[in-house]
């Protein structure tokens, strides 16, 4: 059976549910971390003395702090559900329009592996060239110190961790890659236009950690645009994300002190 037409809309609409669905979701953290680095820069400690901790704890009280977790882990992902009931009014199919089911056209059931490797060469392919992005930013002063995990030493603290990682890949790959390219393309903006709007949101709610690692996640929005563009496939990217929000979470758990030290530039 194929799939129910997605609905037409004027161009009015689909300009303010966009406004509305970034407004609710990413495009509201761009405009915190650009304030966020503007007051960076008006603190007396230069930047690259500053840090940032993702994760962080949210209360003293430990079962307190693991339902919080939970709680912002899903009301984070109502802005997800909204983008995909949009995309699927008019009774469209909106995970098969951003490629996150493991089905082609016609039906046919596509080996789950293949997702999970180009997932993780995609990761391979950002994640070492972040890493350096990184180290320059902390070198020359312009990147704030990075301390992925904020959660108290406890049973629950990697998932948690695995959990937010997962959040991050389905928001920042379903918003700012499927549902944002697909409806500007259906704003008839160019491909160059589509792609530089979905890299240059996506660099700019990072910019609280400096402007290194926002023009890092700039480059990396590039790829995954095209990566998208051509295959019209989300699911990937979402795994490519989960894999490097994953190791960033929990890699500092099990490498040792000192490199951590070294990449910091400490």
């Amino acid at each position: 059976m194929s799939d129910a037409p997605a609905a037409v809309l004027s161009r009015p609409r689909l300009r303010a549910e966009v406004l509305i669905v970034l407004g609710l979701s990413l495009g509201k953290s761009a405009v915190y971390a650009i304030m966020r680095l503007i007051e960076r820069y008006y603190d007396e400690r230069p930047i690259g003395q500053q840090s940032t901790t993702l994760n962080p704890s949210l209360s003293q009280i430990d079962w307190f702090d693991l339902i919080y977790q939970i709680l912002a882990i899903v009301f984070a992902l109502v802005p997800v559900a909204l983008a995909l009931y949009l995309l699927g009014a008019g009774g469209a199919s909106a995970k098969r329009r951003l490629g996150l089911v493991r089905t082609d056209d016609a039906g046919n059931l596509r080996p789950w592996w293949r997702d999970l490797a180009l997932g993780a060469g995609l990761a391979a392919l950002i994640g070492l060239p972040g890493l350096g992005v990184y180290a320059i930013g902390r070198a020359i002063g312009q990147s704030v110190r990075i301390n992925t995990n904020g959660l108290p030493d406890l049973w629950w603290s990697a998932v948690i961790l695995l959990a937010s990682a997962a959040v991050a890949g389905l928001t920042e790959e379903i918003i700012v890659v499927g549902y944002l390219m697909t409806r500007l393309r259906e704003l008839r903006w160019s491909v160059p236009a589509v792609i530089a709007a979905s890299a240059l949101l996506r660099g700019s709610y990072h910019l609280y950690q400096g402007w290194p690692m926002a023009l890092g996640n700039v480059a990396m929005g590039v790829v995954f645009g095209l990566f998208f563009l051509k295959t019209g496939r989300v699911g990937p990217l979402v795994i490519a994300h989960w894999i490097l929000d994953a190791v960033s979470f929990i890699g500092p758990e099990v490498v040792p002190e000192a490199w951590i030290d070294a990449l910091n530039g400490d």
